[in-house]
């Protein structure tokens, strides 16, 4: 299984996903690194691992349907068989979403449903968390669908929250969840333990 990382800004996940391809946890090859901003930590870490990195954005490719194109034909060529989306803060195009249809996987950390949908990225969903006045919130892995968070869920892990918690102590913990549970998602698809629709 040959995965093709998205990230937008620091990939520790995908450096969770690679280190478990590495110790051979995760049966699967890293294969392409594309990013859409060339000075992150996520392009560091791929140079760091020898994956080949492209960067394309909306100055590379003003047009989106271009830019969905060369994110199509990066993917095709790198020969991908599943899309891991790593912290990548941009909507796939329409080319990219009917060729890898129930083959994309992205972490959001909360408990899907809640929590979810366009604008709900990082620290917002722990302050809304916290807000909410849960008990408990968590990480998701699932399949992309064509709205912001939705498609089906594959796995999901709890996280308690405590009394006092800030968001950003909300966030380390879930986080941390995030590192175990998308390589852990990653290795059962491999193993055929999650069939993938």
């Amino acid at each position: 299984m040959k995965l093709g990382f998205l990230a937008s800004h620091g990939g520790s996940n995908m450096q969770a996903i690679l280190d478990g391809c590495d110790d051979g946890w995760i049966s699967a090859t890293p294969a392409i690194l594309i990013c859409n901003n060339p000075n992150t930590q996520a392009v560091e870490r791929a140079q760091l691992a020898d994956l080949p990195v492209r960067i394309l954005n909306g100055k590379t490719h003003p047009d989106p349907e271009s830019l969905d194109h060369a994110i199509l034909d990066a993917l095709t060529n790198a020969r991908i068989d599943l899309i891991v989306l790593a912290g990548f803060m941009k909507k796939i195009g329409p080319l990219t979403m009917a060729a890898f249809r129930n083959r994309i996987v992205n972490i959001h950390p909360s408990l899907l449903p809640k929590f979810g949908g366009q604008g709900m990225y990082g620290l917002r969903v722990h302050k809304a968390v916290l807000e909410a006045g849960e008990i408990e919130t968590g990480a998701t892995v699932h399949l992309i669908g064509s709205q912001y968070d939705e498609g089906p869920i594959l796995q999901q892990a709890t996280v308690p929250v405590y009394p006092g918690d800030t968001p950003e102590a909300l966030q380390l913990r879930v986080l941390d969840q995030e590192h175990q549970l998308y390589p852990d998602t990653l290795a059962k698809i491999a193993r055929g333990e999650i069939e993938l629709p």
